[in-house]
C-alpha cells in the first residue's frame, strides 16, 4: 500500500502516522476512547445490477454469495482509501500494515451452537473469485471441524470460564498491553478487534442492516452490517435494495473522506464487474470508468 506520509515509532502491525492534523490530534484527546468517537451511517443502496451480476455467477459457482461481493468489495474501498485502514493508540495514528475483514460465525445453525471469530486477509491481487475461495474454505474447514481453535478463540474459551477475582485483573492487565500495542500474539491471532474492519451478514436472518457498537479494546476502527436484499418495483420494472449500516471510529477521517468512501462503494456495487480486478487497483468514479495503475 503506497503511503504518502511519514512514519515512524511503528508497531508490529502498523505504522505510526504523522500527518495528522491539529484539529483531528485534538479531537483525539477530547475523545480519546473509541466509544466516544462513534460514528453512525446508514445507505440503501441500489444492488439491482449486483443480484443480475451474482444470479449469473451462481449459474458456474453456487459457492458465491453477496457476503463475498460485498467483502471483496470493502476490500477494494479499504485499498482506494487507506485512511479506513488506521486507527488510533494511546493518542496516537497508526494504519495497519495488511488490510483484514473479520466477521463471526456459528459452526451450526442453531442457539446452542458455538461462536467462532474468522479473520480474512484480502491481498492486493484478490478478486471476488479468489476471496470467495478463502472464506468457503475456511468456514467449511471450521464448520467440518477441520480446524482446532487456535488464538483468541482457544484463549477466551479457557479466560471466560476463569472466576471474577482471577479473571478481571488477567483482563484489565491484557487492556493495558493492548493501549500499548503489547499484547501476546497469541490474543491477536484469529480476533476480530484486531481486524481492518468488521463486517456482519444480516441477510440471511431476514434482518436490515444495523447499528453496532465498536469497542474500545483492540486496533479495528470499524464495523458494518449489510442487510437483507428487497426487491421492489418501480416504473414497471424490478429493482433491488440493501441496507447498510456502519459505524465508525469518527478520529481516523473526516465527514467528507467518510461519504466519499460510500460513494465508493455504492459504485463498485452499482459496477459489479470491477469485483473481478485485483483488489488493490485504483477505482475511478466518472462516466469512462477508466481505472489508474496500482
Amino acid at each position: 500500500m503506497n503511503r504518502e506520509h511519514k512514519i515512524f515509532g511503528n508497531r508490529k502491525d502498523a505504522w505510526r502516522c504523522t500527518d495528522i492534523k491539529g484539529l483531528n490530534q485534538i479531537l483525539i484527546d477530547l475523545k480519546p476512547k473509541k466509544s466516544l468517537g462513534e460514528l453512525f451511517i446508514n445507505k440503501e443502496v441500489d444492488v439491482t445490477n449486483l443480484v443480475n451480476y451474482i444470479t449469473k455467477l451462481k449459474k458456474e459457482d453456487n459457492s458465491i454469495t453477496y457476503f463475498h461481493a460485498f467483502s471483496m468489495a470493502i476490500g477494494k474501498v479499504m485499498y482506494n482509501r487507506p485512511l479506513l485502514n488506521r486507527f488510533i493508540a494511546n493518542r496516537h495514528t497508526y494504519e495497519h500494515k495488511d488490510i483484514t475483514l473479520s466477521f463471526v460465525m456459528k459452526v451450526d445453525f442453531d442457539d446452542k451452537s458455538e461462536e467462532v471469530m474468522v479473520i480474512i486477509p484480502i491481498n492486493k491481487d484478490d478478486t471476488i473469485f479468489s476471496l470467495n475461495q478463502k472464506i468457503t474454505t475456511k468456514v467449511n474447514n471450521i464448520r467440518n471441524h477441520k480446524e482446532t481453535k487456535k488464538g483468541a478463540n482457544s484463549a477466551i474459551e479457557v479466560i471466560g470460564k476463569l472466576p471474577n477475582l482471577l479473571r478481571v485483573p488477567i483482563v484489565g492487565l491484557f487492556k493495558w498491553c493492548d493501549k500499548l500495542g503489547i499484547l501476546p500474539a497469541f490474543l491477536v491471532k484469529d480476533n476480530i478487534y484486531y481486524s481492518s474492519m468488521i463486517v456482519s451478514n444480516l441477510g440471511n436472518l431476514h434482518c436490515d442492516g444495523i447499528y453496532h457498537n465498536i469497542t474500545d479494546f483492540g486496533t479495528c476502527p470499524g464495523l458494518i452490517t449489510m442487510g437483507e436484499i428487497k426487491e421492489r418495483e418501480e416504473n414497471g420494472k424490478k429493482k433491488y435494495y440493501c441496507d447498510f449500516g456502519i459505524t465508525m471510529d469518527e478520529r481516523i477521517a473526516d465527514g467528507f473522506y467518510f461519504i466519499k468512501s460510500i460513494h465508493l462503494i455504492e459504485y463498485i456495487l452499482n459496477n459489479p464487474h470491477l469485483l473481478e480486478e485485483e483488489a488493490s487497483l485504483k477505482v475511478e468514479m466518472d462516466s469512462s470508468n477508466e481505472r489508474g495503475k496500482k
